[in-house]
């Protein structure tokens, strides 16, 4: 039999009413997605986007191109895991790339060595009496701009009613200037050996998987969490509950901030330079990925783990549309087109749960 009758007042439980878990949805999701790029592959470019087709016996993967597209999503991946925690919030965040292009650039300042090579000073050097120095050093300080850059958006949005939206819209205009002003507009180079190595290799993966695993247990396990959920769900009931709202949103905003920050030093690390362009449309990229990902723009729904799997969808476009050769500007287009679908899912996803109830 489908029904039980254990329930209240006689309700009964179907079993085919049951929802999965909808992180399963976005896993079908990514395997449509790769589905479809080894279809157009096979069919426009004879080769498999993921797969090894030169009839090698090490790996039945093209483990270069996954690589890749783990590579090219991890910083921005880092970035996404505090607009997923805002996001559940019922807030929004528009100002992680603007603090990526200000933490770049103080903290790579922090960062240079005197000479490039034996005899040669470093024609880059913001400050002759500082260099060489250890490599906590820009660490701490480009988190710390990173987290104050978030505390000032959460105090903001909590203490004087600013909409998520201007609040951390006047950041990024801010921290944009800022990023410009801090050099002049100049890049920022030669960072030390130390500091090189954060962002070397598949460092930044580690990184991410890392800071995911962490901040999924987090939300799923701790005080935290429940409260970041209940906030996004019913923000009234919650302060009704004795959750204190403000000093919340506040702690959120700030941890947003300083996955930022971190990013920021994770991408100069990798290129070896700091620009004050430097994280153009992140915070929009990072969005992406949670809406693809499943997290709600309403509040009180999504998960970590949902974001993780957005991101992979995120960097199979991107990988898929290089490997078949199409420009760039396609990529946008498509981007476009998933957010939109994205959130019009989300709507039609509400819309039948309360029909259920």
């Amino acid at each position: 039999m489908s029904q039980s009758s254990h329930g209240i007042g006689g309700l009964t439980f179907d079993e085919k009413k049951k929802a999965r878990a909808p992180e399963w949805n976005v896993f079908f999701a990514l395997l449509l997605i790769v589905g479809i790029f080894e279809g157009l592959g096979a069919l426009l470019m004879g080769q498999s986007l993921l797969f090894d087709s030169a009839d090698r016996f090490d790996s039945i993967f093209n483990e270069a191109r996954l690589k890749i597209i783990i590579l090219q999503v991890a910083i921005i991946g880092i970035i996404a895991l505090g607009s997923t925690q805002v996001i559940i919030l019922g807030g929004i965040d528009l100002s992680p790339g603007s603090i990526v292009g200000v933490t770049a650039m103080i903290a790579m300042s922090f960062a240079q060595v005197a000479e490039i090579s034996a005899g040669v000073v470093n024609p880059k050097l913001m400050w002759a009496g500082i260099s060489d120095l250890p490599v906590i050093v820009p660490i701490v300080i480009g988190l710390a701009v990173g987290i104050a850059a978030g505390a000032i958006n959460g105090l903001l949005i909590a203490y004087t009613r600013i909409p998520p939206f201007i609040a951390t819209l006047g950041m990024m205009v801010f921290a944009r200037g800022a990023a410009k002003w801090w050099s002049k507009g100049q890049p920022i180079s030669f960072p030390t050996d130390s500091y090189a190595a954060l962002g070397a290799g598949m460092m930044p993966v580690f990184i991410f998987i890392a800071l995911a695993i962490l901040f999924h247990l987090i939300l799923k396990y701790t005080v935290y969490g429940k409260h970041t959920y209940a906030i996004g769900s019913n923000e009234q009931a919650s302060r009704m509950s004795g959750i204190k709202v403000e000093h919340h949103k506040v702690l959120v905003y700030t941890i947003a901030g300083a996955l930022a920050a971190l990013a920021a030093i994770v991408l100069s690390s990798k290129n070896l330079t700091a620009q004050a362009g430097m994280g153009v449309m992140y915070e929009l990229d990072a969005i992406a990925m949670t809406v693809i990902g499943g997290v709600s723009l309403s509040g009180g729904r999504g998960s970590i783990l949902g974001t993780v799997l957005g991101s992979l969808i995120f960097g199979v476009i991107i990988s898929g549309f290089t490997f078949l050769k199409l420009d760039a500007y396609y990529q946008e287009m498509v981007k476009g087109i998933i957010i939109v679908g994205a959130v019009v899912l989300d709507q039609y996803r509400q819309k039948r749960n309360a029909s259920r109830m």
